[in-house]
């Protein structure tokens, strides 16, 4: 984290517990096609539906544990600005050549705010701007998680300062920008293709083989909308980012995250003070 962060939520030592086991349990459910066969639960469609509802429910056990772990009124405050803001942010892109407009305020506020802020940022911010633009379905679960690890990764990264810091956080915007896309795909990869195409899952094939169609799949389909998302994170923190790091720091310096709370004693009563 850069000198000057102010962390915003606290990972205590059992929020990072849930965080980790949270990673876990985000790992199986995103790489779901390597692991259990479509139709083992009875429907094709079930696996996307199950992980899904088991990524909401550790998404509200992480969120529970943060509050519960310290997050206070200004941190809040903040973190309902922030969400509007990416909420408002988002229709504007992701409808052409895969522009994403939400990504950057994620990796600039993990940035400045922490890790823990920048998981719960990207969880609030695409439940919100899901509930905006009608886009709540199976895959916003699968969303909502790919961006609070965005989020949350950028609180982690080295310090740096002045334009290092900024290209190291383009750097890390471009690549979570192919991140996202790999992962989210896999999450509906099976049922996307004809089972006859050479790329298509088929359940029974080995790891390997099946890896080898999947990066195949992942190439043909989603590298240039991947790109368009990675080229557009690059270019908003190359411009935007010294700005808007410059204006979360001064807000974070007022607002004073976790300031003890010192009581001064008040002076002797005078006479007319006593009742």
């Amino acid at each position: 984290m850069s000198a000057g962060a102010a962390t915003a939520i606290r990972l205590t030592p059992r929020v990072s517990l849930v965080i980790a086991l949270a990673a876990f349990v985000g790992v199986v459910a995103f790489f779901w096609p390597f692991v259990v066969a479509p139709g083992k639960f009875g429907s094709n469609y079930a696996p996307t539906l199950i992980f899904g509802v088991l990524l909401v429910l550790v998404l509200c056990v992480v969120l529970s544990e943060m509050a519960e772990g310290g997050i206070n009124s200004k941190a809040l405050a903040m973190l309902g600005v922030l969400s509007a803001v990416n909420a408002a942010l988002r229709p504007l892109g992701a409808g052409t050549a895969g522009v994403e407009t939400v990504f950057f305020v994620l990796v600039l506020a993990g940035r400045v705010y922490g890790p823990g802020f920048g998981f719960t940022l990207g969880c609030t911010s695409l439940f919100t701007s899901a509930l905006i633009t009608g886009g709540v379905g199976p895959w916003m679960p699968y969303q909502m998680f790919g961006c609070a690890f965005v989020g949350m990764l950028a609180g982690f990264l080295p310090r740096a300062t002045g334009r290092r810091e900024v290209l190291m956080l383009a750097a890390y915007g471009s690549v979570s920008g192919y991140l996202f896309g790999f992962l989210l795909n896999l999450s509906f990869w099976p049922f996307s293709l004809d089972p006859n195409s050479s790329i298509a899952y088929l359940p029974g094939l080995p790891f390997t083989e099946q890896w080898h169609r999947y990066l195949a799949f992942d190439l043909a389909t989603s590298l240039g909308w991947d790109t368009g998302r990675a080229v557009t994170n690059f270019v908003c923190v190359v411009l935007a980012g010294p700005a808007v790091l410059t204006t979360f720091r001064r807000a974070a310096r007022r607002a004073r995250f976790h300031a003890p709370v010192r009581f001064t004693p008040s002076g002797p009563a005078g006479p007319g003070d006593r009742s």
